[in-house]
């Protein structure tokens, strides 16, 4: 009789209608349910949203998918039971528009599936405010969700959480936006970092934190100080409540450490601080967070030549320094390390005392002199007219090279400008303060051609003297060009005619070598009474027409 009931039972279950069954089992993963067919069906427990809430022996509406499958079993939906008896009610209640609360049910492609009594579908960019990357977290959560569209010949429903976020945000944005006054310190979060400063989300208003206010210190870029993400303090600095925008400030948190800088770092006092940056022209020196200070490249030593900073300093290097000087308004402070030993220029003045003869080694050539190494990191310099007494010097490697060691004397010392004027030629007499001991009109000198120029030669005589031999007194007859009658290093007979000691200049006349005392005085009085400014060339004009 009982199998003759249950087929007739079972004859009358239909697939695709919901039917009451009831609880024989409940398993850790599945819920077995009597519908009273010829064996019963098996329900997983997802699709309860509390299995703890069912009983053995009580009643449940299923929704029957199949009668049989393979096995013979009924195919059953807990879950497709409640959609279906939902639907009507989900339909009559529920608008585009309204809100629901909903469970998470699943991920599939482009986004959740979330049970509001039926299944609706909620978009990936409909989540939250920025689309999330893991959409795993929100399997099994419970939210309020704002239906968006829903379609009737589909049996389907868009949601979005997003909107309800944004609205809340909004809501959010203008109570604080009411509230918040500058002084305020308010916590949120880095929602954004650029290259000019960082977004702080202040709970549905954003604020500004411009890089210039996140540090007293020296920071590049700001993800130095914050990461996106990061939970921050910050302090309100201005409000404007029509643009709807707060600026932020980080370091307004902290006391401005230039307030007291004078108290802190007076002049004269050594410091120590940390290398944070070089440039051409010094290094930046952090002595606290928020206060730096800058060594001038002529500041690091007083005798070596440093071209750059990163020659004797490298960026993280601890290094001591004195204070020079403060200028609070423009926060800078000026530091000197060369300040921590002695000034060896103070001490030149007694070392290298006017009319002391020294030695050093020619370090480098200009085109007005040498410089002459006395000790490490300590110069003379030889101008080229301290160079010889009686030779015009047109560049200075005429008589000295680059590593010869040479002699002088010291002429002056300005330890401020840190010069030292040094002399070749006071080492020995001044020949022209005797000349006429040496030379006088009508003695026959032999010498050889130095240099030749279109107005004479030059002859160079004993005691580093040249005379001049104009182009008039080579030669009884007209000499057009000097070269045609004297080439540099002949050696030539000659006699002085003139001895100017003012202009330091010797005339003299090879034509005139032989002449008896009457042609000489002649020939001396003729020579006289040339016009220098015509005739007969000055040293130094025939010097440079000879070098040209």
């Amino acid at each position: 009789m009982e199998e003759l009931l249950s087929e007739s039972k079972f004859d009358n279950l239909q697939e695709g209608s919901i039917i009451t069954g009831t609880i024989i089992e409940i398993r850790p993963n599945e819920v077995i349910v009597d519908i009273g067919g010829k064996s019963e069906g098996i329900i997983p427990a997802n699709e309860f949203i509390d299995i703890g809430e069912l009983q053995v022996g009580g009643e449940i509406e299923v929704f029957l998918e199949k009668l049989e499958d393979r096995e013979g079993n009924p195919v059953l939906s807990f879950d497709k039971a409640e959609q279906k008896k939902n639907w009507e009610n989900i339909l009559a209640q529920c608008e585009e528009g309204s809100i629901l609360q909903g469970r998470v049910k699943s991920k599939v492609k482009g986004g959740l599936i979330v049970s509001i009594g039926v299944d609706s579908f909620l978009p990936a960019s409909q989540i939250d405010i920025q689309p999330p990357k893991n959409l795993d977290q929100y399997v099994g959560q419970t939210y309020d969700f704002k239906v968006l569209k829903i379609n009737l010949e589909r049996r389907n429903i868009v949601v979005s959480r997003r909107e309800l976020i944004e609205e809340q945000r909004h809501e959010k944005r203008r109570k604080l936006l009411d509230e918040v006054k500058p002084g305020d310190k308010r916590q949120g979060v880095v929602k954004n970092i650029t290259d000019y400063g960082a977004f702080i989300d202040l709970d549905g208003l954003d604020g500004l934190l411009h890089i210039t206010d996140m540090s007293w210190g020296r920071i590049s870029h700001p993800s130095e100080m914050l990461k996106q993400g990061e939970e921050v303090t910050v302090m309100i600095i201005e409000v404007n409540r029509e643009r709807e925008r707060v600026s932020l400030g980080l370091k307004q948190l902290s006391s401005n450490p230039w307030e007291e800088i004078e108290k802190k770092y007076p002049v004269g006092a050594r410091v120590r601080g940390k290398v944070v940056n070089l440039v051409p022209y010094g290094a930046f020196i952090e002595l606290e967070e928020g206060v730096e200070g800058l060594v001038h490249v002529t500041e690091l030593s007083w005798t070596k030549r440093i071209n750059k900073p990163s020659e004797v300093l490298r960026i993280g290097e601890e290094i001591d320094s004195v204070v020079l000087g403060i200028q609070k308004e423009e926060q800078k402070i000026s530091l000197g390390v060369r300040q921590l030993d002695v000034n060896p220029w103070d001490m030149v003045r007694h070392n290298y005392p006017p009319g002391a003869r020294v030695r050093g080694k020619v370090r480098n050539l200009t085109s007005y002199g040498a410089f002459v190494e006395l000790e490490e990191g300590i110069d003379g310099m030889i101008h080229v007219s301290d160079m010889s007494w009686t030779r015009k010097i047109n560049h200075p490697s005429e008589m000295v090279k680059k590593g010869d060691e040479v002699d002088a004397l010291v002429l002056d010392v300005d330890p401020d400008q840190q010069r030292i004027s040094l002399g070749m030629k006071q080492l020995s007499k001044d020949p022209w303060e005797e000349i006429e001991v040496y030379y006088k009109v009508g003695d026959v000198v032999d010498g050889k051609v130095s240099k030749v120029t279109n107005y004479g030669a030059f002859i160079e005589l004993d005691n580093d003297i040249d005379g001049l031999v104009h182009i008039s007194q080579i030669s009884e007859e007209r000499v057009e060009k000097v070269k045609d009658i004297l080439q540099v290093g002949q050696a030539v007979s000659a006699r002085v005619i003139k001895i100017d000691r003012d202009e330091r200049r010797i005339g003299l006349s090879v034509k005139a070598a032989n002449y008896d005392a009457d042609q000489l005085e002649a020939e001396v009085a003729a020579y006289d009474s040339l016009q220098s400014d015509e005739d007969l060339t000055s040293l130094g004009d025939i010097l440079d027409e000879a070098t040209r």
